[in-house]
């Protein structure tokens, strides 16, 4: 069954925030696509080279940065789009962008920017990625922003799920360009959102191990881990172990992606969606895992966090990038020309707005830079021994 009909349509858009008049017409690219395009040339998206996926700041080549998530990320979401007859070129312009907004350290740098911008509205990555997409990033003459279509800008801010209380950068967004914010995204957005959660569910499986942190022991604890390495085991008998797990890994993407796929068919047949607005306002998600995968890959992440995230080598770095975001904050505060010309020179003058400010500056910091300008300011002595090998 083809669920086409419910697929975004590029020239059914609601256009963008500004008309975009006397511009050079750059080959034969529908809406979504030019957004994608627009994404990808952005400086926003190659900072994503040097930000945090798991590991802060890590020292080996091989491990996944944002960057590299987000490829990973939009291959999964564009297959699945693809074998359920949905837009491609919206679901990977919303899988490129959707970790655009995270500040340096992951998690870490943005539990920090939270309590240090606490008192004016605190920090979300979500609200910061619309924010840098429609405020911050300004390669046009004429206006502020990539000034995307309204379609990738719903997807990146409700791919979640409906949004019923908006952080302060997101409610700027939607006050200035309505994003019908309590209905639910399109497909290609609820496809964008569950691509992100089989790409990090497998892959820093395959970084833990390859850093050390996890072993096939503690993997054959998980059930859903275990059924499937087992199968492995089964058709390839006798390989070594290392190319084992890689192909453990491969085969549980492919039974995420087969789970999703069957799951939205009957979803999308049992809510009677025949268009896109239909499946906005079908009063739940329909695209994603069936209830018996969902629970599965719940224990998953529940295995995930005690034995990786949680590990004591990533909470000592997470405990450093904490330090790092917090001091250079309130150095910021304190002189806000530690910032550089260009930054201090637009200072806004209004205490919340200043604080915000500061914050979309930082945000945008990578890893390495942040720990960069914490040793020119506190001194390379003084940079935490858990980030030190920068």
């Amino acid at each position: 069954m083809s669920i086409a009909a419910c697929a975004s349509d590029p020239f059914q858009t609601r256009g963008r925030r500004y008309e975009e008049v006397g511009r050079v017409v750059r080959g034969p690219r529908d809406v979504f696509q030019r957004d994608r395009d627009r994404i990808i040339h952005s400086i926003a998206f190659r900072r994503l080279r040097h930000k945090t996926q798991v590991f802060v700041a890590p020292d080996g080549d091989h491990y996944r940065v944002r960057l590299t998530h987000s490829i990973e990320v939009a291959q999964i979401g564009r297959g699945i789009a693809r074998a359920l007859g949905l837009n491609e070129d919206l679901t990977e312009a919303l899988c490129l962008a959707h970790d655009i907004g995270h500040p340096p350290f992951g998690h870490a740098g943005e539990a920090a920017l939270k309590s240090a911008m606490q008192a004016h509205g605190g920090f979300d990555h979500n609200g910061h990625t619309l924010r840098t997409l429609a405020r911050i990033e300004c390669p046009y003459p004429r206006f502020d922003g990539l000034n995307l279509t309204w379609e990738t800008l719903e997807g990146l801010a409700k791919h979640n799920g409906p949004v019923r209380r908006p952080g302060w950068a997101l409610a700027d967004i939607d006050a200035d360009f309505p994003l019908d914010l309590r209905s639910h995204a399109s497909l290609e957005a609820q496809i964008a959102a569950v691509a992100d959660d089989i790409a990090y569910d497998n892959h820093d499986i395959d970084d833990g191990l390859r850093a050390g942190l996890l072993d096939l022991d503690q993997l054959m604890e998980q059930p859903f881990v275990a059924a499937n390495f087992r199968a492995v085991e089964a058709r390839f008998g006798g390989a070594p172990h290392d190319r084992l797990l890689r192909e453990l890994v491969r085969d549980q993407i492919g039974v995420m992606v087969n789970d999703v796929i069957a799951a939205t068919r009957a979803n999308v047949e049992q809510a009677g969606a025949q268009s896109v607005e239909d499946v906005r306002a079908a009063g739940r998600t329909l695209g994603g895992f069936s209830a018996e995968l969902e629970a599965k890959e719940r224990d998953l992440k529940r295995f995930m966090y005690a034995n990786l995230y949680h590990h004591p080598s990533q909470l000592a770095a997470a405990e450093a990038a904490s330090q790092v975001i917090g001091r250079l904050f309130a150095a910021y505060q304190d002189d806000p020309r530690l910032m550089g010309e260009d930054w201090s020179s637009r200072l806004p003058d209004e205490d919340a707005a200043t604080v915000r400010h500061i914050g979309d500056y930082i945000a945008g910091m990578t890893d390495r830079f942040a720990i960069d300008r914490y040793a020119d300011i506190f001194g390379r002595d003084a940079v935490p021994t858990a980030l030190a090998h920068v």
